[in-house]
């Protein structure tokens, strides 16, 4: 009973931050709840919610900034999606320690600490991939192909 009271309200306050952004002109399309969809999401991340300012893993939630909107170039690169498909994604700037243990006791960047998410929204779908480095992660194929700070890729549901 607890989780669904929980539940209710993590969808309550997206709900008031989606409204608060498309009031600022942002793209609220990446904010609320997300169910996984994929195997990866699934045993390493389970539920997440996005809003405004936070990012919620499980129960434990994380400072995010708005760095810039993805191009569909990019979620092309980064997801495999079809660019001329409706969209809409963020990239963000986070710190989240490679200490930190989620679901089947699973980290996010092995040893690093996860620096950077990316995220593209298709009706109910959304994808994430996750960076570690300081450095913001070039979103073009070959830059992909080569990279060394990707940690992983992430379906969820609405």
């Amino acid at each position: 009973m607890k989780i669904r009271t929980r539940l209710a309200v993590v969808a309550c306050l997206a709900i008031a931050f989606s409204c608060s952004c498309i009031a600022q002109g942002r793209s609220p399309l990446d904010q609320g709840y997300w169910r996984p969809e994929s195997n990866t999401a699934r045993s390493i991340t389970g539920d997440i919610s996005i809003a405004e300012a936070k990012i919620t893993i499980g129960f434990s939630g994380y400072v995010i900034a708005q760095i810039r909107a993805l191009q569909p170039a990019e979620a092309g690169a980064a997801f495999d999606v079809d660019v001329s498909a409706p969209g809409n994604g963020n990239l963000y700037r986070t710190s989240i320690p490679a200490g930190k243990r989620f679901s089947h006791h699973n980290t996010l960047c092995g040893s690093d600490d996860t620096q950077w998410i990316a995220t593209w929204v298709t009706g109910n779908t959304m994808q994430m991939a996750l960076f570690s480095g300081e450095k913001m992660p070039a979103l073009t194929r070959d830059a992909l192909n080569n990279s060394t700070n990707l940690c992983g890729t992430y379906a969820y549901t609405r």
